[in-house]
C-alpha cells in the first residue's frame, strides 16, 4: 500500500481501503474550526483585561470569525468541488493556521479581529471540504455512520475548546488559545496528504461566480446586521446591512432560478426533505448556541468557575452528544428522519425551557440536566438532518451541499447568539436598573449595566473606595447575580418559544416514511450497486 493517497476517489473501483483513517483526519480538521469559537468564550475575560476591550471590541473579536465563516462557505465549497476537495482542505488548514499564529502574537485589538477574520476564511474552506470529502470517500451504505461521527465531533468541540483553552490559561497568556490550533492544523495537513484521496467533481461546468457573490453579500450582510444591530443599536451600518440583505436574498433567488448552472439550485427548497432538514439545523442551533453561550457566562461570572473549571463542566454535554449519535445510528434507519429529528428538536426545546428555572441561587446541578438534554438532542438530530441535506446533492455538488449545511448551522448559531444575547443584555440591564437605579454614579451605572462582568468589576471597585465598602459591594454583587439569573430565565423562555415554533414547522415540512419510500429504494439500489462493484 503506498505511503500517500494519490488515486482520486472517483477513479477507485471499490471503497477506499483507508477511508476510516481518512475520516479521522476530516473529524480532526472539523474539530479545530469549531473549537476556535468555543475556546475563545472562556478566554474572553483575559482578552478584555489585557487589551482593554470594550463590549463592542469583544463582540467583534468573537464575531470577526463568524462573518466570513458563514458568508463564504457556499462559494468556497463550490470552488473545492471544481478544482480539488483535498486541495481545499489543505489550503484552508494552512490559512487557518496562519490566522492562528497572527492572533497568538499580536497585541492590538484591530489586529486580533483581523486574525480572527483570516481564521474564519480558512474555516469556510475547511468545513464544507470535510463533508464533501466524506461523502465522496464513503459508499452510500456507510455514509450515515460516517456523518454520525462527523456530527459527534461538532458536539465534542463545544466542550473540548473550553477545556483545552482553560488548561492553557492556567499557565499561559490568552495568545496560547490561538496557537494551540497550529500543531493540530499541521497534523491535519499531513494526514490529508497521506490518508485522504484526491477528489473533485466530474463534468461540473463553469462556476456561477455572480450567484456566489450575491450569496456572500446576502449572508454577510445578514450576519453583520444581526450581530451589530441588537447589541450596539440600529445605526447607519446595521440598517444598511439589513437593507442589503433584504434586497440580496430575492436577487440571489432570481439569479439562481434562471442560471443554467447555478451556484445553489434554489428549486431544491421545494423538496421537503431538503428544506425541512435545513430548517431543522437552522432552528436547532439558534436555540442551542444561544443557551450554551449564556450558560457558560453564568458558570464563570456568577458561580465563579475559572476557564478550566468551566470547560470541565461542559464535558457532560459532549458525552451526551456521543450517546445521542449512537442512538440515532440505530433509530434513524428504522423510524425515519422526520421522527428522529423531530424528537431531537423536542428534547432540545425542553432543555432550553428548563433554563427558565434558573435563579440567583442556582448551582451547576441546575444546568446539568439542560446541558445533557441539549447534547443528546445535538447527537440525535444533526446527523440525520445533515445526511439528508448531503443526499439531496449530486456527486458533482458535494462541496455546495456541505456549504449549504454548514451555512445553515453557522447562521443559526450566529443568529442565536446575536438575538438571544441581545435579549439577555436588555433584560439584565432593565432588571439591574430596577434594583439599584440611582444608587450608583452615572458612569459606574453604565459600566454595571453593560454586562455581568462589568457589574462585578464595579462591585470590586466599590469595595475599595472610601464611600463604599464590602457591604455595599456585596449588595451590588447580589443585584448583579439576580439580574443576570432573571435575564437567563427570560431569554430562555423566548429561545424555547422560537425553538418550539421551529420544531412544529420542521415536523410539518419533513415528509413521512411513506413519502420517502421511492427515495429510499433508489438509495438502496445505489448502495447495492456500489457493493457489487467493490467485489
Amino acid at each position: 500500500m503506498p505511503l500517500s493517497a494519490h488515486t482520486p476517489a472517483e477513479e477507485m473501483s471499490g471503497p477506499y481501503p483507508r477511508r476510516w483513517w481518512a475520516l479521522l483526519v476530516l473529524c480532526l480538521s472539523l474539530l479545530i474550526v469549531v473549537m476556535a469559537n468555543t475556546s475563545l468564550v472562556v478566554a474572553a475575560p483575559d482578552l478584555t483585561k489585557d487589551l482593554g476591550l470594550s463590549s463592542s471590541d469583544l463582540q467583534w473579536v468573537i464575531d470577526g470569525y463568524t462573518v466570513p465563516y458563514a458568508a463564504l462557505m457556499l462559494v468556497l465549497g463550490a470552488i473545492g468541488d471544481k478544482y480539488s476537495r483535498r486541495g481545499a482542505l489543505v489550503l484552508g488548514l494552512l490559512v487557518f493556521a496562519g490566522g492562528s499564529v497572527m492572533g497568538g502574537l499580536v497585541h492590538e485589538t484591530t489586529l486580533v479581529v483581523i486574525a480572527r477574520a483570516i481564521m474564519g476564511v480558512g474555516a469556510a474552506v475547511v468545513m464544507p471540504a470535510t463533508l464533501s470529502l466524506l461523502v465522496a470517500i464513503f459508499p452510500r451504505a456507510e455514509r450515515a455512520k460516517a456523518i454520525t461521527a462527523w456530527s459527534a465531533t461538532s458536539g465534542l468541540a463545544i466542550a473540548a475548546g473550553p477545556v483545552a483553552a482553560g488548561w492553557l490559561l492556567e499557565e499561559h497568556a490568552w495568545g496560547s488559545t490561538f496557537l494551540m490550533n497550529v500543531p493540530i492544523a499541521v497534523l491535519g495537513v499531513i494526514g490529508a496528504l497521506l490518508l485522504v484521496p484526491p477528489s473533485k467533481a466530474e463534468g461540473m461546468g463553469r462556476i456561477d461566480y455572480i450567484g456566489g457573490l450575491l450569496s456572500i453579500v446576502f449572508i454577510g450582510s445578514l450576519v453583520y446586521a444581526t450581530i451589530e444591530g441588537p447589541h450596539f443599536g440600529w445605526g447607519a451600518g446595521p440598517i444598511t446591512a439589513a437593507v442589503v440583505a433584504a434586497v440580496g436574498l430575492p436577487a440571489f433567488v432570481a439569479w439562481e432560478s434562471k442560471h443554467p448552472n447555478p451556484m445553489l439550485d434554489v428549486r431544491k427548497f421545494k423538496e421537503r426533505p431538503f428544506s425541512g432538514s435545513m430548517l431543522a439545523v437552522l432552528f436547532f442551533f439558534f436555540g442551542t448556541f444561544g443557551s450554551i453561550y449564556y450558560s457558560t457566562q453564568f458558570l464563570q461570572f456568577v458561580l465563579g468557575y475559572n476557564a478550566l473549571e468551566t470547560g470541565i463542566r461542559l464535558l457532560p454535554l459532549a458525552g451526551a452528544v456521543f450517546v445521542g449519535a449512537a442512538v440515532t445510528g440505530r433509530l434513524a434507519p428504522k423510524l425515519g428522519v422526520k421522527l428522529v429529528v423531530g424528537a431531537g428538536m423536542v428534547i432540545g426545546t425542553a432543555g432550553v425551557f428548563l433554563l427558565t428555572q434558573i435563579e440567583s441561587g442556582s448551582t451547576y446541578t441546575d444546568f446539568l440536566t439542560p446541558l445533557l438534554m441539549l447534547g443528546f438532542a445535538i447527537g440525535l438530530s444533526l446527523s440525520p438532518a445533515t445526511d439528508t441535506i448531503m443526499g439531496s446533492f449530486p456527486e458533482s455538488e458535494l462541496g455546495v451541499g456541505g456549504g449549504a449545511n454548514d451555512t445553515a448551522l453557522e447562521l443559526g448559531g450566529a443568529l442565536g447568539i446575536a438575538v438571544l444575547g441581545s435579549l439577555l443584555a436588555t433584560s439584565y440591564k432593565d432588571k439591574l436598573t430596577d434594583m439599584i437605579g440611582g444608587r450608583l454614579p452615572a458612569e459606574a451605572m453604565d459600566v454595571a449595566k453593560d454586562s455581568v462582568g462589568g457589574g462585578l468589576a464595579v462591585a470590586e471597585h466599590v469595595a475599595e473606595t472610601p464611600g463604599g465598602g464590602p457591604q455595599q459591594a456585596q449588595t451590588l454583587i447580589e443585584a448583579v447575580h439576580e439580574s443576570f439569573a432573571h435575564a437567563i430565565a427570560h431569554t430562555s423562555l423566548i429561545g424555547a418559544i422560537v425553538m418550539g415554533a421551529g420544531t412544529l414547522i420542521v415536523i410539518a415540512v419533513l415528509p413521512g416514511r411513506k413519502a420517502k419510500g421511492n427515495h429510499r429504494r433508489e438509495d438502496a439500489v445505489a448502495a447495492e450497486a456500489e457493493t457489487v462493484g467493490a467485489t
